[in-house]
């Protein structure tokens, strides 16, 4: 039992190192003088540590800038689609209203459409509305997300109707329900569902680089797409770039792991 417990340990550790060596080389190289990394065989440790890479690219090319762009766009996101997923995730959980069943089958049936599809369509809408070339546009895809509501509408499920209806005789409306019962107990899959959105938006590049035609406006993954083509072979300064886009929600995950595993492991498989 023993050997197989410390086999089992060493292949999880082999399968861990092999997942995160990319991006401990991606920091090494980060590091790198201009021109290092493409020696042969690449070095694995930087031969004299330096932040030039970095202050080159908050200096010369304005990342600061685009990193406040990510952060507001990722942010606003993640608040708009709590404030629409969530009560209709608990609409389509606790609520008995016309054609619930048949809506929400259809809404689970539209998570097999690849997003990418529907993406001329809605382009086309919000430039008839005047929307393209904002924020506002490039928000839109994230106000209600089907899996977030499907997310939402499971956890519900676990939630006893009784608590509810004792509620409801004592007087409380739906929304103070929603707001004095339900939202407490969804804590774990409420910070599951932000991390989710969070980590989306700041990684998307497709849509913000359809609908954004503004350089000021361009999120970080679009602004260093744009900035690659010019530096194509400064393989440093584009793992700098790698380093700054992955590090804040790296560490924003590492913050909220423990309620991002609570919410995928409890009451999420009910119903």
């Amino acid at each position: 039992m023993n050997a197989r417990r410390t086999a089992v340990t060493l292949a999880a550790a082999l399968v861990a190192l092999l997942t995160i060596a990319p991006l401990l080389w991606m920091l090494s190289v980060s590091f790198m003088a201009r021109g290092e990394a493409a020696q042969f065989p690449p070095p694995l440790l930087p031969a004299a540590p330096g932040l030039d890479n970095y202050r080159m690219l908050f200096d010369s090319f304005g990342v600061g800038r685009f990193l406040a762009n990510s952060l507001l766009v990722s942010t606003l996101a993640t608040l708009l689609a709590l404030l629409f997923t969530i009560p209709a995730g608990y609409a389509f959980a606790k609520l008995r209203f016309r054609g619930r069943d048949a809506i929400f089958r259809l809404l689970v049936a539209a998570l097999v459409v690849p997003g990418q599809i529907g993406m001329l369509p809605l382009f086309l809408e919000l430039k008839a509305m005047g929307l393209v070339n904002s924020y506002a546009g490039a928000l839109i895809p994230w106000l209600a997300g089907i899996f977030g509501i499907f997310l939402v509408r499971q956890y519900c499920l676990s939630i006893p109707d009784e608590m509810l209806e004792a509620a409801r005789i004592d007087g409380a409306s739906e929304a103070q329900i929603l707001r004095r019962i339900v939202l407490p107990i969804l804590a774990p899959i409420v910070v599951t569902l932000a991390l989710f959105v969070f980590l989306g938006s700041w990684n998307d590049f497709m849509w913000p680089l359809i609908i954004l035609s503004d350089q000021d406006l361009y999120t970080l993954p679009v602004a260093l797409a744009a900035m690659s083509r010019e530096h194509v072979q400064d393989n440093e300064l584009m793992m700098a770039g790698s380093v700054v886009t992955t590090l804040p929600v790296l560490i924003l995950f590492l913050a909220l792991q423990r309620f991002y595993l609570s919410g995928l492991l409890t009451g999420s498989v009910k119903g």
